[in-house]
Parts: structure tokens; sequence; C-alpha cells
């Protein structure tokens, strides 16, 4: 059975633009569309005893499905309005999902979707990829000519997940991917008699990193012939070499490795900063 693409709803402007984008790449795919909504009971509301308050987020949800419903006739929809958690909620969505869309707010240091909280415990938890989508984004700024940037670095293995992400969602939208990989200098110190044998095979630093970059995106290549790539290889900052390349994209992609820490969850400073500065939607994918 096919996963679906499931979008968690909590009626702010930004999980609408979120349900707007999960359906168009619903029906781009060919899957269905769930749609999730985690509701907790508000004993403070004396007057509206659980079922009443339940009866209130259920129409709320039956709203926004009816316009993305109208939208897309033939898209299948699911709707599961649960109470609880939301963390415990929307994991448990991911690990069922094709991928799992939510909203994110607005630029800049302020927290923004939650991160810290909810969002930032889902992401990093999630098994499936979450796509983070900003309000105010229009089916426009998927139109072709647009890219699917997406961010490699280590081995081909380390990024494939990251990869075969990219691939599939340009290929759905006929887009191009850009692939992007950030090098910085090593100390002196790091270098060893193998490495050194490696970047004298390669004629040097900047070619040993665009070598590494065209050999993660071979697979991908044959795999899908019918998407162009264009590759970029930069010194700088990984964080910064991917926010300028996703200056114009359509979708920016980064792959994911949680860290644990006393203070929670954290994903990592390249996706967190993509998280608050990219213009466009975010995909943040699990490493395999």
């Amino acid at each position: 059975m096919a996963r679906p693409i499931t979008a968690g709803v909590d009626g702010t402007e930004e999980s609408l633009a979120a349900l707007g984008w999960a359906g168009r790449e619903a029906v781009r795919r060919g899957l269905p569309l769930r749609v999730v909504h985690a509701w907790r009971y508000a004993e403070s509301l004396a007057a509206a005893d659980r079922d009443t308050q339940h009866g209130w987020a259920s129409d709320g949800v039956a709203e926004a499905v009816r316009a993305v419903s109208g939208r897309h006739p033939g898209l299948a929809v699911s709707v599961d309005v649960v109470e609880g958690e939301p963390v415990h909620a929307l994991a448990r969505a991911a690990a069922e999902a094709e991928m799992l869309v939510l909203g994110s707010r607005g630029h800049g240091p302020v927290v923004g979707f939650l991160l810290g909280s909810v969002g930032q415990q889902v992401i990093a938890g999630a098994a499936r990829p979450v796509v983070l989508v900003r309000a105010g984004d229009q089916p426009a700024a998927e139109a072709a000519g647009r890219d699917v940037v997406v961010g490699q670095h280590g081995d081909p293995e380390d990024s494939a997940a990251t990869l075969r992400f990219a691939f599939e969602t340009a290929a759905a939208r006929g887009a191009a991917v850009r692939a992007v990989r950030a090098w910085t200098l090593p100390p002196v110190f790091a270098y060893s008699p193998g490495s050194l044998r490696l970047l004298d095979d390669a004629g040097g630093l900047e070619p040993y990193e665009r070598q590494a970059l065209t050999e993660a995106l071979g697979p991908w290549r044959e795999r899908f012939p019918e998407v162009p790539v264009a590759e970029h290889v930069e010194l700088g900052s990984a964080g910064q070499v991917l926010l300028a390349a996703a200056g114009a994209a359509q979708l920016v992609v980064v792959g994911r490795r949680a860290h644990r820490t006393a203070v929670g969850a954290r994903i990592g400073s390249v996706a967190h900063g993509m998280l608050h500065h990219a213009a466009c939607p975010v995909a943040v994918v699990p490493h395999e």
C-alpha cells in the first residue's frame, strides 16, 4: 500500500500553506493525502465538554480539507483528528508517511515553527522526510526554471537518502537538481599520508571535492536520466553556501543526523539555518 503524503494542520496560516503544498505534491506523485490534527482537551473551557471540543477541532479541519479537495477533485484524502500531544501524534504520522509536511513561521533569529518544542522534536525524531512550508507559499514558486537545491557532503552513502529525495521531487516536477557541496580548508594536522595521496591523485583540494560530488551524484543521474543536474562546489561554510544557492530555488533539501543533548534534540546547524532563513520550503531528510 502506498504511503500517503501527510500534512499536519492546526488552523494557522502556515499550516494551511503546508496543506496546499502537500496536496499538490500528492497529485504530482500519485499518492493519497492524509491530514492530521492533534488537539488537547482544555479543562478551562468549563462550558464545553470533550465531545464539543472535539467537534470544534473536526469542523476546523473539515473546512481546510474542503478547500484542498476542491482544488484537486480526484485526490484521495483521509483525515485524522486525534486527542493527544502534537509531538507524539505527528511522529506517529510521519512514520507511516512518504513525507510529513508542516507549517513554518518567519525568517530571522526568532524561533520559527515551534522549533525548540514541537517542531524540533518532530524533525529530530521523524523516520521520514519532514518538509517545512512558510505562510504565503504559492504554486507559482514551483514553476519550471527553479531548481531543487540539495546539499551533499561526506561519502556517497552519507547523502544517499537526501539525494534520492531531491531527484524524486525534481522528476515529479520536471525540474532540475542543483547539488551543492561546500568545503573548508582543514588544519595542517588533519592531513595523513592516505589523505595526501588522495588529494594528489585528484589534483588538489577543490578538484577532490568536485570529484567527490560527481561520484555521489552518479547513481542518481543514472536512475533519473531525465533530470538535469548542475554541480556547485564552493569554498565556505556549508550553511552559507547552501543558503546562497537556495536563493532562487523552489525547494531546498538537507540531510539530518539528530543529536541528543541535555537541553533536548538538535537537528544540526545546516538544517537549522535553512529552516530559519531559506525563503522556499525546506525538506529535512534523515540519514539512512
